[in-house]
């Protein structure tokens, strides 16, 4: 296996691992592929490319979920779209599609903007400026995710409208590399008031449709950068395979482990390491 062969498999396999962990994916790939002597543009582009593998890990793993879910969409009205969140239902499908549906449009408005920016962000900045910023925003991520670990309220039991636009916008901040879209989405339902395991649930099957979008995005803007055909397929192969193996473990790990604490040491490294670049 050459190089850029290996190099894909390695890139696939961590984006395999950290989707699930709200340590931002894209960050840490970026970072990776950035000390591996890959333009700033090139590394975001492809480990936003990358979400497509773990979208389809997310999709074959909530198979059945996805399906009750879809399974309500004949039934489905306007004026019952979100059932009353404060007190258990039997429409709770009908609110979890719905917030799927207002997620991903809100998801999609601003994960545009945000990625039109983020064009001219790294466009500006040099490869340890870049890897600096990211290292920031790496941080900051960790800094939200240990505030909302004192402020899970609890007593939701189904999302409204209120959850679908404010997490689908701030998932569509998360194309920005090294703000985490999981924990960033499951913090703000945390802060609403969702227990843990509902809210990773919710973000997790959030992430298909938009994981999907990205790397359309991704192919529609550029296509692939830097990478073969096959190199492309091998890292989504491998992304989906070890997306799949290793989702259900680090759930349980998510619930027991402060990631907040490593997304900022994460983060402090990358600054350190895209200050010395820098200089």
């Amino acid at each position: 296996m050459d190089r850029s062969a290996l190099v894909a498999v390695v890139a696939g396999a961590l984006q395999g691992v950290f989707e699930w962990l709200p340590i931002s994916s894209e960050g840490n790939i970026t970072v990776f592929l950035t000390a591996l002597g890959s333009s700033p543009e090139a590394a975001v582009q492809f480990s936003l490319f990358l979400h497509v593998g773990t979208a389809l890990s997310a999709t074959v793993y909530y198979r059945d979920e996805l399906a009750d879910v879809l399974g309500a969409l004949p039934d489905w009205r306007p004026g019952s779209a979100f059932p009353d969140a404060d007190r258990g239902d039997a429409n709770g499908e009908t609110a979890t599609l719905s917030f799927l549906g207002v997620a991903t449009l809100a998801s999609g408005v601003v994960g545009i903007a945000a990625y039109l920016t983020l064009e001219t962000v790294v466009s500006a900045l040099t490869g340890g400026a870049f890897v600096a910023l990211v290292g920031v925003l790496l941080v900051l991520t960790g800094v939200l995710q240990r505030v909302a670990d004192g402020f899970e309220f609890g007593g939701r039991h189904s999302p409204d409208l209120v959850d679908a636009v404010l997490v689908g916008a701030l998932q569509g901040l998360a194309i920005l590399p090294g703000v985490s879209r999981s924990g960033t989405t499951a913090s703000a339902l945390l802060f609403r008031g969702h227990d843990g395991s509902s809210s990773f649930r919710l973000s997790f099957l959030l992430s298909i449709p938009a994981a999907l979008g990205a790397g359309v995005l991704v192919l529609l803007d550029t296509g692939v950068p830097s990478v073969t055909p096959t190199e492309a397929l091998l890292a989504l192969g491998t992304a989906a395979v070890v997306g799949y193996l290793t989702i259900d473990a680090l759930m349980r790990v998510v619930e027991r482990v402060p990631f907040w604490g490593v997304c900022v040491g994460l983060g402090a490294l990358a600054m350190l390491g895209g200050g010395a670049l820098a200089i």
